[in-house]
């Protein structure tokens, strides 16, 4: 039922915008993204688990693992620099609406949506693909997805060096998009802080359904992946289970979420589905 809301949910966020023509903007461009991520992020595991749940075996090739855990990566990273992108646009708009049209122009947008693909390749697949792990036992992995911390505890050499790999990605990918929409949202309270209450409630209410989505992804995410070192080759039941825990909650849960945060906050998108219309 998850997978199905999921499906349903983001595929319907991308219909509406592309249906509607006054919904052609920036923002909703980007949130089209954003559902086309979470649609795939979401169907790298789920079926997978779905098909495990059926079977006795819940077996998975290697080379299938390595597309989970590359797939995941590139996915990940694409969506935590794609909030810092939809932050950005939420800046022009509040602190510098005269000069929005300029700055977030079509031709901007289209190449600011191609920096975000292309740099999270860059920084998630591409020194990962440089630096092949030998693994010694594959015959068990303990969680229901090919998860790269569940994986690193497969590897037969010393994993201090995965540790840093791990840790610098999180680093360019997680916290630093993370500080950059920090900085977005002290620099549009500011500015919104400045001008009438009226105008002020509908400049808040603007950001409120990313500030929603930012808080749920990086708040798991967050502590995912900047646990203690030790714990990312721990057996410890309670560090296995704990990161089964929020994988679920990021990988499967937040995708379910983000398109029924966006729709119902969002009268644009509601009205365009679920408004009578008179004649």
């Amino acid at each position: 039922m998850i997978y199905l809301v999921t499906i349903v949910g983001n595929g319907f966020m991308v219909c509406a915008i592309i249906a509607t023509p006054h919904l052609h903007t920036p923002m909703y461009f980007f949130l089209c993204n954003l559902s086309l991520i979470d649609i795939f992020y979401s169907s790298r595991t789920v079926p997978k688990v779905l098909v495990d749940l059926l079977s006795p075996s819940r077996r998975i090739s290697l080379t299938a693992c390595g597309i989970q855990v590359y797939v995941g990566l590139f996915l990940g990273g694409t969506e935590c620099l794609l909030l810092a992108l939809m932050a950005y646009d939420r800046y022009v708009a509040i602190c510098r609406p005269l000069y929005y049209l300029i700055i977030m122009k079509w031709s901007i947008c289209y190449k600011l949506i191609v920096f975000v693909w292309l740099s999270s390749f860059i920084t998630t697949v591409f020194p990962s693909m440089l630096m092949p792990m030998r693994v010694c036992n594959p015959n068990q992995i303990n969680h229901f997805v090919c998860e790269v911390l569940a994986v690193v505890k497969l590897s037969c050499d010393s994993t201090h060096q995965s540790e840093i790999v791990v840790f610098f990605l999180t680093f360019i990918v997680l916290l630093f998009p993370f500080l950059f929409i920090l900085l977005s949202y002290i620099a549009i309270i500011s500015s919104v802080l400045k001008i009438h209450s009226a105008a002020r409630s509908k400049a808040f209410s603007t950001c409120s359904s990313h500030i929603t989505v930012v808080a749920l992804l990086y708040g798991t995410a967050l502590v995912m992946y900047f646990r203690p070192s030790s714990s990312y080759t721990s057996n410890q039941e309670k560090y296995v289970s704990f990161g089964k825990y929020i994988s679920v909650f990021y990988g499967i849960i937040i995708p379910m979420l983000n398109p029924l945060i966006y729709s119902l906050k969002n009268k644009e998108v509601t009205k365009k589905f679920f408004v009578r219309k008179t004649v």
